[in-house]
C-alpha cells in the first residue's frame, strides 16, 4: 500500500470516528521498519492524535488487543502508572473505536507525553535502577492481570500455524525456505510446545505485556540514575503472556551493546553480564519462580519463530525480512541450543537473600 492511500485510510477513519473535525495536517510518525504505519494527526481546536494503520493478521485479533490494552490502561488508573500507557480513543458508547476498510484497519490514541529517552547505553546504575522499575511495572500488571479479560491470540495458536504454514510447498517459496530448513523448524516448534508445557507454562500467571522493549518505544522521567517510566506508544507486540515474554528485549535494552541501529535478533544478550544484575535486582522488586525464570528462553525461540519466521512480513520490510528469516534459521536458533543459561537464571537467586536493596 502507499503512503498516499494509507493517509486516505486513515483521513476516512477519523471523519467516521469524528466527522466535526478536520486534521490539519496527517505526518507520519514512524521510520518506515515495519509494515504498519503510523501517522500524527493535528487539528486546530482539539488535541493530536495518532493512527495506527494494519493490515497484518486479523482484524477481529487487532480490535480485541486494542480493547485489552484500553483496559488494562483503566485498571492501572489507581497506581502510579496511571497516565503510563497512552489512551485509545473510544466511541461514545465507551467502546474502543477502530475502522476497517477492506484492505487495511485502523485505530486513534491520544498522544502521549514524552520526558527523556534512556541512552544507548545504560550506566551500571540505571541498568539496576531500571531492573527496579521493570520489577514495580509487572507487579503493577499482575495485581490487575485477573481482570483484563484473555484473548482468543495464544502462543500454541501462533505455533500451530506456523507448523502447519511449514508443509505448505506456497508458503515455504514465499520464505525462500527449504524442505530441509522446514523440517528444522518444525522441529523448533515441537521443542518450544514440549519444553514450555515441562517448565510448567499453563500454570503460570498470564500478565498484559507489551514485549518490544527498544528503547525508543518508551520515555523516563529524566536520564539520571534513578530510571522511572513515564509513557509508552508502541503497541504492536501486545500480549497476555508470563511475565518471562519481556525478558529478552529487556536484555537487549540493558546489554554493553547498547541500542542498536542496525536490527539483528541474536541470544547472546542473555549472556551479558549487565543482564545478570538486572535480573539480580528486578527478583528484588518482583517474586518471580526459577521455572518461570527459565522460560525466558523458550520465549525467545517463540519470539524467533512467530514474530520474525511466521510474521516478520508484516513487522518488517521486504529486504529486512528476508534477512532475518535466514539469520533465524542459520544463526539465532541454532545459537540458542548451543548457549547454557543456568548460570545466568541461579546468578539471579542473590537477590531474594537480601544482596540488593529494593527501590523506592
Amino acid at each position: 500500500m502507499d503512503d498516499a492511500t494509507a493517509r486516505s485510510i486513515v483521513l476516512e477513519a477519523f471523519r467516521t470516528y469524528e466527522p466535526r473535525q478536520e486534521p490539519r495536517t496527517i505526518e507520519a510518525a514512524r521510520v518506515p521498519v515495519s509494515t504498519n504505519r503510523v501517522y500524527r494527526l493535528t487539528f486546530a481546536s482539539r488535541p493530536n492524535v495518532f493512527a495506527k494503520l494494519s493490515s497484518y493478521g486479523s482484524f477481529v485479533h487487532f480490535r480485541q488487543d486494542h480493547q485489552r490494552i484500553e483496559q488494562w490502561r483503566r485498571l492501572l488508573a489507581p497506581t502510579r502508572y496511571a497516565s503510563f500507557l497512552a489512551p485509545v480513543l473510544c466511541t461514545d458508547d465507551d467502546d474502543v473505536f477502530t475502522y476497517h476498510s477492506g484492505e487495511a484497519w485502523v485505530v486513534f490514541y491520544g498522544e502521549s507525553p514524552i520526558r527523556a529517552c534512556l541512552p544507548r547505553i545504560l550506566s551500571e546504575r540505571q541498568v539496576e535502577t531500571f531492573a527496579l522499575e521493570m520489577g514495580r511495572w509487572h507487579r503493577a500488571c499482575r495485581e490487575i492481570a485477573g481482570d483484563v479479560l484473555p484473548t482468543w491470540k495464544t502462543v500454541g495458536s501462533d505455533i500451530a500455524i506456523l507448523f502447519d504454514g511449514l508443509g505448505s510447498e506456497g508458503w515455504l517459496a514465499e520464505r525462500g525456505i527449504d524442505r530441509g530448513e522446514a523440517k528444522y523448524l518444525r522441529d523448533h516448534c515441537n521443542l518450544f510446545l514440549k519444553n514450555a508445557e515441562r517448565l510448567g507454562y499453563f500454570g503460570f500467571q498470564k500478565l498484559p505485556l507489551l514485549i518490544d522493549w527498544n528503547i525508543g518505544n518508551f520515555s523516563v522521567t529524566d536520564t539520571s540514575d534513578r530510571v522511572e517510566l513515564f509513557s509508552r506508544w508502541d503497541y504492536d507486540w501486545f500480549r497476555i503472556e508470563p511475565v518471562a515474554m519481556d525478558f529478552y528485549f529487556l536484555s537487549r535494552a540493558v546489554s554493553a551493546i547498547g541500542d542498536r541501529t542496525v536490527f539483528s535478533y541474536g541470544p547472546r544478550t542473555f549472556l551479558d553480564p549487565r543482564f545478570r544484575r538486572f535480573l539480580q535486582a528486578y527478583r528484588s522488586e518482583f517474586a518471580i519462580t526459577e521455572a518461570e525464570l527459565r522460560l525466558a528462553k523458550e520465549s525467545y525461540r517463540f519470539f524467533v519463530l512467530n514474530y520474525v519466521v511466521l510474521s516478520g512480513q508484516y513487522f518488517f520490510q521486504p529486504e529486512l525480512w528476508t534477512r532475518l528469516v535466514r539469520e533465524a534459521i542459520e544463526q539465532y536458533l541454532p545459537e540458542l541450543d548451543r548457549i547454557e543459561l543456568d548460570d545466568v537464571f541461579t546468578a539471579s537467586r542473590a537477590s531474594s537473600r537480601g544482596e540488593l536493596t529494593p527501590g523506592g
